[in-house]
């Protein structure tokens, strides 16, 4: 089926044209429905005839929120080219990697990256361009503004198959082979807009004001498309500063937002938190862990029952369990530790290994399937091949639900570890920690960390004779793959255990910080 979402997005222009669509708060952007819808079509019409990309080519985001959000879905669906989203703020080790392995004949550079970037982006003939002002003209640097100059603002005139045609990249991971490129149709974005409207609690309307301090590259991201067909204006925050964000939320009426449990916790220590009107906040969304029950209690006495928990996935486009503000406001503990119940329309279902499914209470694999499930990975026909079955994906958790619908996730199949909301694979850690020369092996795990659901902990064995401190191995592994991603703890042992080929057996590591823990991952 064809679509061209030019056309779609024009009869939002019309029904909403005076209102607001998108506040970029650090450079003081706004932009009314008609503006947006007009801006945008502008931007593909640029691509397309100044830049030439066309179908089947690929342009790279290395940007923060509010010039992302130029770029984002409202762009990315007018246009034939496949953008391609990765985290502004990971290591250029990881970005150089991405780069390499999407080939964009594009990349949207925020300037602040220009001296590390430039040069070997240029030798790589990709045509980069810098959102703000160069300070000096460099040969194959472009700014954006000045490609936007005389262009029409008329329907680029794209159709696409909504099905089929990739028009959005995510990256998964890693740079040792662990990273995979999820490939999304328009179909893919639809659904997400669709699963969230069939939500028993609604959260999107005209009067929405949702927020956006968490990289809109991710899981935020999904928020955009709902906010913008309900009418509902999206307002961008780059930098993650919780002064920043109360002072937002108060200068803004923002209604809605998402944040990490462990902001949620330091929300609650913060001055700004009192000093500022947060009254107009309706919903506060979190996920990658289920909140402590003291501190959701006390969040709900600052906040109110504004709380909504939602469990997804970069291959599941949509929020695939919620517990909702109700469930929050049950009596009793038991089902906070929940990720709450299927969301309308999700199928999933919890297997043995061989893929049978399993009676209700058992644990299992959780498997998902939707509109919002992807088709495969870029690039990646093997793992395409190993991780999709029927339709549905193999999310790696492992999980139950119980006889009133919810959804417990108790462990994890695959060596990732959930940290604050970003996901990090144990193998590409432990190959930045067997880099450094005192180390003979390591064994990289998640344990349970109160606020960041889980954290990144290393046990190592030096080799004969040498010395190295833990702090000393944790900026080895900050410097190669970035600060979230290395160890917040390190213990020094004199042996792993190991599996009858060698192998370090991860999960014999794992169970003794998990003892006594419910849920094993975040």
């Amino acid at each position: 089926m064809k679509l061209d979402f030019a056309n779609v997005m024009s009869h939002l222009a019309v029904r909403f044209a005076a209102r607001e669509a998108l506040v970029n708060v650090e450079r003081g952007r706004r932009y009314r429905f008609d503006e947006l819808h007009r801006l945008t079509n502008r931007i593909v019409n640029m691509m397309r005839e100044r830049l030439s990309l066309r179908r089947g080519d690929v342009y790279l985001c290395l940007l923060e929120n509010d010039n992302l959000s130029l770029l984002h879905t409202w762009t990315a669906l007018k246009g034939e080219a496949c953008a391609a989203w990765t985290n502004f703020r990971d290591s250029i080790d990881e970005h150089r990697w991405q780069v390499d392995f999407i080939r964009p004949k594009v990349v949207f550079i925020e300037n602040a990256l220009l001296d590390r970037y430039f040069d070997w982006l240029h030798e790589r003939g990709i045509e980069v361009v810098c959102m703000d002002p160069p300070a000096a003209p460099r040969e194959g640097l472009a700014y954006f503004w000045d490609l936007l100059d005389g262009l029409r603002d008329t329907n680029p005139g794209v159709s696409s198959d909504a099905f089929s045609d990739p028009l959005v990249y995510r990256f998964t991971g890693g740079t040792t082979g662990a990273s995979k490129c999820a490939q999304y149709t328009m179909d893919n974005w639809l659904a997400c807009r669709d699963s969230l409207y069939v939500e028993f609690e609604q959260v999107y309307s005209e009067e929405t004001r949702y927020l956006h301090m968490a990289p809109i590259s991710h899981g935020s991201g999904l928020a955009m498309l709902p906010t913008l067909f309900r009418g509902g204006c999206t307002i961008t925050q780059n930098v993650p500063d919780l002064r920043q964000w109360c002072r937002n939320i108060e200068a803004e009426c923002v209604t809605t937002t998402l944040l990490l449990p462990t902001l949620v916790y330091r929300l609650l220590e913060l001055p700004e938190a009192a000093r500022h009107d947060l009254s107009s906040l309706r919903t506060l969304v979190y996920g990658g862990s289920p909140m402590s029950p003291t501190k959701l209690a006390h969040a709900q006495e600052r906040f109110g029952n504004v709380f909504l928990q939602q469990y997804g996935s970069t291959e599941c486009l949509q929020a695939v369990s919620t517990l909702t503000k109700a469930d929050h406001a049950r009596p009793g503990e038991h089902h906070l530790a929940s990720a709450g119940r299927p969301s309308p329309g999700i199928d999933l279902k919890i297997v043995d290994e061989s893929g049978t499914e399993l009676a209700p209470g058992a644990t299992g694999e959780i498997w998902l399937r939707s509109r919002a499930t992807i088709s495969g990975y870029f690039g990646n026909p093997g793992a395409s091949a190993s991780e999709f079955e029927d339709g549905y994906w193999k999310s790696g958790d492992l999980g139950h639900v119980d006889e009133e619908g919810y959804l417990y996730i108790v462990d994890r199949k695959k060596d990732m570890i959930i940290t604050g909301g970003f996901n990090v694979y144990a193998v590409e850690v432990e190959a930045a920690l067997n880099s450094h020369p005192a180390v003979e092996n390591a064994a990289v795990v998640g344990v349970p960390h109160e606020e960041w659901g889980e954290a990144v902990h290393a046990e190592v064995v030096l080799r004969a004779g040498a010395e190295v401190s833990d702090g000393m191995l944790i900026e080895h592994v900050k410097a190669r793959l970035g600060r979230f991603k290395a160890p917040k703890t390190i213990v020094f042992v004199h042996s792993l255990p190991l599996s009858t080929v060698g192998k370090v057996l991860r999960r014999a590591v794992r169970e003794k910080y998990w003892k006594g823990v419910s849920r094993r991952v975040s």
